[in-house]
């Protein structure tokens, strides 16, 4: 059950096995680390079924314990038409995804949808891919995912504090 003075997070990529787990991993840790963690839902989907239950690319599970956060026990999962209503914010890593989030939304969902970069940090930035690449493609992703969750979180950390009821509105 959710309280009335929470935010939902879902992060969203292609697969659900590089970047939006990642990025999950990341918030979550960096909300711990400011004592947020009772007041923010976080999860992670992809667009794409393809990876359903399957746990996150290596390379993503790898460099995230580089950083001390551990992402092996999440599972790819495929967006639901019940997250476009259940969560407050659903973050695009890419305008592709972005474009496919909007096309399936329904009308009244539109609003929770954002690139994830544009919205935490006002920048038109896609989180690339870094599936097919290198391992140090992972480790420039990583670094893109926590500057913008840093600035995501003290950005939510505001409307947090903002009278009762407001927070669980739309963003």
């Amino acid at each position: 059950m959710r309280l009335q003075n929470q935010i939902s997070v879902l992060f969203v990529c292609l697969g659900n096995i590089c970047r939006s787990p990642l990025a999950e991993g990341v918030f979550r840790d960096v909300v711990k680390q400011r004592g947020r963690e009772d007041r923010i839902i976080i999860d992670s989907a992809g667009t794409g079924g393809w990876h359903q239950g399957a746990p996150p690319d290596p390379r993503s599970v790898a460099v995230a314990a580089r950083y001390g956060v551990d992402i092996s026990d999440q599972r790819a999962r495929k967006v639901t038409n019940r997250d476009y209503t259940s969560f407050d914010l659903i973050l695009a890593m890419d305008r592709s995804n972005l474009d496919d989030l909007r096309r399936a939304a329904g009308h009244a969902s539109q609003e929770r949808i954002h690139l994830f970069n544009q919205y935490a940090l006002g920048l038109t930035r896609d989180v690339p891919d870094p599936y097919y690449g290198e391992v140090d493609g992972f480790e420039v992703v990583y670094r893109m995912i926590f500057e913008a969750s840093d600035a995501l979180a003290t950005k939510l950390a505001e409307r947090l504090s903002a009278p009762s009821g407001q927070a669980s509105s739309t963003m």
